[in-house]
């Protein structure tokens, strides 16, 4: 794995060969999978997400949290580099995107009804999620 600033850039048929296509169309094309659906929603072993397009390191499992909204929600991402935030004015509504810094895949939305301490909800879908359970 390279290093989290170094950026990954591939083509189309790159990202099609790589990703399975519910992982193309959320991460390239950024859909969003039916709600509690994703395998990862009420996932809580101990470990690591990461980026399923990169393999960068997203959040860790102690900011997860149950939201109940149907997708895999955390608190805090695991580095402040980790993910980008851009405004998302699709489908007449306005949201915050959340995007991999280092592939740029989307990732979900952030929104600010999270609990405390940072009082955000980091809605993430899990097909731009893998998970590296943590050695004992």
């Amino acid at each position: 794995m390279s290093s989290p600033e170094e950026k990954v850039v591939r083509s189309d048929a790159e990202w099609r060969s790589l990703l399975s296509p519910e992982q193309y169309r959320v991460l390239r094309e950024k859909g969003t999978e039916r709600p509690y659906t994703g395998p990862l929603t009420t996932h809580h072993e101990t470990g690591n997400y990461h980026c399923a397009g990169c393999g960068a390191l997203l959040f860790l499992s102690g900011a997860k949290f149950d939201s109940g909204c149907g997708w895999p929600s955390f608190m805090i991402p695991a580095d402040a580099q980790a993910v980008d935030e851009h405004e998302d004015l699709s489908f007449g509504m306005r949201r915050i995107e959340v995007t991999c810094a280092r592939c740029g895949g989307h990732l979900g939305h952030v929104f600010p009804d999270g609990p405390r301490p940072t009082g955000l909800r980091y809605c993430i879908n899990s097909a731009s999620l893998t998970f590296t359970k943590a050695e004992r």
